[in-house]
């Protein structure tokens, strides 16, 4: 329970404080006048009572009303509903300061103005952190016509009512209020407050600007860019920006949001952090100068995209295939518009049924977006809290997204980082939209070439959000609200009494009984119903954008298979004639998995030692297989031999051994960060996935549907939350300290795996000395990583002082700088104990320095290997009189 009102504000024109052409507005009354410890007052109220500026009006203006909304530091939202309406000023102002003129026009204006015919503005404003905006325009139009009709209710106990009335926040309840004036309304709120209420801001979105603007609009919200609404109307404005965000979701906005932006802060446009903003159209004027900002005009249905700015847009054929379900929602003629024969009439849906089938549209397209994300969750600490990460690279890879801009852009971006966090945790609440990705792939898979398909679930998916927003259809009759019974605009009666002072004694006598009495009542416990979220079919073949599977054939794999038997075999004769084939073939995905999976068989307890050539061909396939990875490395392909180039090696000398990751350190996934992080978290869930598997032998696994799947680590984390509550505080800690032993084993295994493959062969010398051109593998091998280390840290946190000192130049130090950043970055994010991340950092060092002795070695002896001796060809036996 919540209370519907937090604050009562009676907001004028500051006569004492007018200046220039502009007036001030002033709080009048608030109620109560003490803040509310869980929901302070927000500043600034005045200003967006009046966003055009509180000026003086020669006739009386129809009573207006809009919602405006403020953000507060803790980026919590306060709806401010405002009525405003116009007061005969009883000792107007001159004209030069009341209205705003030129002096050389305030002579006419004086003699054609009487002083005694000026109004001013006087706002009524409600202040809720729920966004109800009927029942705000209701009850502050029953407080105005209590005091326009002179009703018999006390306007204090009319407001008192309003403040001490509470109601549930979501349940799908309903809650009759009155006001004490002969009114009665009914408050229905949404069974699943996860999903945002709309109304049919939606709808109107679409009709005042089309659907290819407001996928534009879609696509530029998503990928962080600056935008701008313009409208004569405050209402819409607001509504414009909400239903922007509603189309948004399941994804929430993070950035500056302010739908209605007073006159007097102009300069936030100015901001060089994304926005969405809405402004009076009376400044379009000074909105022309905006080079980097989307401007979109309500009015006249217009989109002006700046020169600069490029938008991203959905992928083909998921732009298309939106762009045709939403026509067929907003438009169902426009299909049968060419038939010979067509329907009497086809009408589209009413306002509100349609707003939510354009909502059904967009879940429909977030589903596909989003088909598969809980498959690249990495889960690295279950206790006391989830922690997880999202594996971005893997998650393209699978789709044969990797190139695409749009969906690099959202995965990036801060909206999908709290999709990630709010929606990661395995057991937890459901909602709508876990149980379309998980549940309805196959349907929405068959569903791609067929628009009507597409419609069925749509209106199924409008019918679920109809439904959440309104569980109660006919509640609407029931509603009983007095409305004022002359004119209330330029006819209203010729002197009417200004709006009183209110005695605040009373209304803060109903505020405290209301407060006493929600605190003598048992809380309110939410029920929410946990639950373990479903993943969904994993990702099966990647389908490129054509629709063609990715794959090589298998002739090509088999070629793979019988050079590496080969070289195993110490067949090198028959390998080298295989080598080049291999090679062409290795540029393709499947063959690059082929030989990381055929490299694992031939590793025995985590070591393979090889001859100099079986040596010389290994490197040689790894090479190649990296060559063709991207930074990234969506496939997974250098992680697949990240465990194998550590593994395999030759004997160089007595106690001397040369790994082969000392020969393909000139690739640039290495120098990666993300890819760092993203194996870390990868190895972590499996060691904590383990840790509970050991620890719990006698639980029974999971059944899984196909029978004999092993338990996911997000199903064994799902488990793990839900037993938690039950396990003793010793057990609690038990577990706790476990993951961070599980998670500081990993820092340290991880140092050393990246000391490998960043350390050069040759450690003598540093970045400096090689700028030159390239000379054998090893030198290419030196120049790559000590160039792109050093290079990579200059623009690191660790060279913010603002100078470096000399030691930059030297690559141990450089890679001790970038294996410290990876592990602060890991390790906090992982709930390491500082304890334990200074022990790491007093580590680091000393493991550098041990691999750059043993690295001094290897490099010694490996200058000292003969060349391969090519093989001599026998001279056959001749018959007599022949000659070779």
């Amino acid at each position: 329970m919540t209370r519907l009102a937090d604050y009562f504000v009676v907001v004028g024109y500051d006569l004492d404080k007018r200046g220039g052409a502009e007036g001030q507005g002033c709080i009048v009354q608030r109620f109560p006048e003490k803040d509310w410890e869980d929901n302070p007052f927000p500043q600034g109220v005045e200003l967006f009572c009046q966003p055009n500026g509180w000026q003086l009006v020669p006739q009386r203006l129809p009573p207006s009303f809009f919602v405006a909304v403020l953000t507060d530091i803790n980026s919590e939202r306060h709806y401010c509903a405002c009525f405003t309406f116009w007061e005969e000023l009883d000792h107007p102002p001159k004209v030069a300061e009341a209205s705003e003129v030129d002096e050389d026009e305030v002579s006419s204006s004086a003699a054609a103005v009487p002083p005694a015919q000026l109004y001013g503005p006087k706002s009524l404003v409600l202040v809720s952190q729920l966004d109800h905006t009927e029942v705000f325009r209701n009850c502050l139009g029953l407080i105005y016509t209590v005091h326009s009709d002179k009703l018999t209710a006390p306007l204090e106990t009319v407001i008192g009512n309003l403040l001490s009335c509470v109601i549930p926040i979501a349940g799908g309840s309903q809650r009759t209020i009155t006001l004490g004036a002969g009114d009665r309304q009914v408050i229905q709120t949404p069974i699943d407050d996860a999903l945002p209420v709309s109304g049919s801001s939606v709808a109107q979105l679409f009709r005042q600007l089309g659907i290819v603007n407001v996928l534009y609009l879609f696509c530029a919200a998503l990928t962080e860019h600056k935008i701008l609404f313009l409208s004569s109307s405050y209402q819409r404005l607001t509504d414009a920006c909400r239903g922007l965000l509603a189309i948004m979701f399941p994804l929430k906005y993070s950035f500056t949001y302010v739908p209605i932006l007073p006159g007097k802060l102009l300069e936030v446009l100015s901001t060089p952090t994304p926005f969405i903003i809405g402004v009076n159209s009376f400044f379009r004027s000074e909105t022309q100068e905006l080079l980097d900002v989307i401007i979109a005009d309500l009015d006249g249905g217009t989109v002006t995209i700046p020169e600069c700015v490029h938008i991203s847009l959905l992928p083909e054929p998921l732009l298309q295939q939106t762009m045709t379900a939403l026509s067929m929602v907003l438009d169902p003629e426009l299909e049968l518009a060419d038939h010979a024969f067509p329907p009497a009439s086809i009408q589209p849906s009413a306002l509100k049924i349609q707003d939510k089938e354009i909502r059904g549209v967009f879940l429909w397209l977030f589903a596909r977006l989003f088909q598969g994300y809980r498959w690249c969750l990495h889960i690295i600490r279950i206790h006391p809290e989830p922690v997880i990460r999202f594996h971005k690279a893997a998650f393209l890879g699978q789709r044969a997204l990797s190139e695409d801009d749009f969906l690099m852009k959202v995965l990036d971006g801060m909206a999908f980082a709290g999709f990630v966090s709010e929606r990661g945790p395995p057991y937890r609440v459901t909602d709508l939209f876990d149980v379309l990705v998980a549940n309805q792939v196959e349907r929405i898979r068959q569903e791609e070439a067929c628009p009507q398909k597409v419609m069925n679930h749509v209106k199924e998916l409008a019918e679920q959000l109809f439904k959440n927003e309104n569980p109660y259809p006919a509640v609407a009759m029931h509603h009983k609200v007095q409305r004022p019974s002359e004119g209330h605009g330029q006819h209203a009666p010729r002197n009417p009494a200004p709006f009183p002072l209110l005695d605040d004694v009373t209304v803060q006598l109903f505020v405290d009984h209301a407060a006493s009495k929600q605190r003598s009542a048992p809380p309110a416990v939410k029920a929410e119903v946990k639950a373990m979220v479903p993943s969904g079919p994993p990702l099966g073949d990647v389908v490129d954008r054509h629709g063609s599977v990715l794959a090589n054939s298998a002739r090509r794999l088999e070629v793979v298979r019988n050079c590496i038997t080969y070289i195993f075999e110490n067949k090198m004769l028959e390998a080298k004639k295989l080598m080049p084939a291999v090679l062409r073939a290795l540029k393709g995905r499947a063959a690059r998995v082929c030989l990381t999976q055929e490299l694992n068989q031939h590793v025995l307890q985590n070591r393979a030692v090889l001859d100099d050539q079986q040596f010389d061909y290994i490197v040689r396939m790894m090479n190649c297989t990296l060559q063709d990875c991207s930074h990234m490395d969506e496939h997974g392909i250098a992680a697949a031999l990240l465990p194998l180039v550590t593994a395999f090696c030759r004997k160089l000398g007595s106690g001397i051994t040369q790994f082969a990751y000392s020969c393909v350190q000139e690739h640039m996934v290495w120098t990666n960060m993300q890819f760092w992080e993203a194996m870390f978290y990868s190895d972590v869930q499996n060691h904590i996935r383990a840790l509970y598997l050991e620890g719990e032998e006698g639980t029974p696994e999971p059944s899984s549907a196909g029978g004999g799947q092993e338990v996911s680590a997000l199903d064994l984390a799902s488990e793990q939350n839900r037993l938690w509550p039950t396990l003793t505080k010793d057990m609690q800690s038990e577990r706790v300290q476990k993951e961070e032993s599980t998670v500081f084993s990993q820092a340290i295994h991880y140092a050393n795996r990246m000391s490998y493959l960043l350390l050069p062969l040759d450690t003598s010398k540093n970045r400096l000395l090689r700028t030159g051109g390239l000379g054998d593998v090893e030198s290419v091998s030196n120049s790559y990583v000590t160039n792109s280390i050093a290079g990579s840290m200059a623009e690191s946190y660790d060279t913010e002082s603002g100078f470096e000192d000399a030691e930059t130049s030297d690559v141990a130090n450089s890679v001790v700088r970038f294996i410290n950043r990876f592990v602060d970055k890991v390790c906090n994010e992982s709930g390491v104990t500082n304890e334990h991340l200074k022990a790491l950092h007093t580590m680091i060092p000393d493991i550098v320095q041990m691999h750059i002795e043993t690295l001094d070695a290897v490099h010694r002896e490996s200058k000292r290997l003969p060349p391969i001796q090519k093989p001599k060809l026998l001279r056959p036996a001749l018959l007599a009189g022949r000659s070779w």
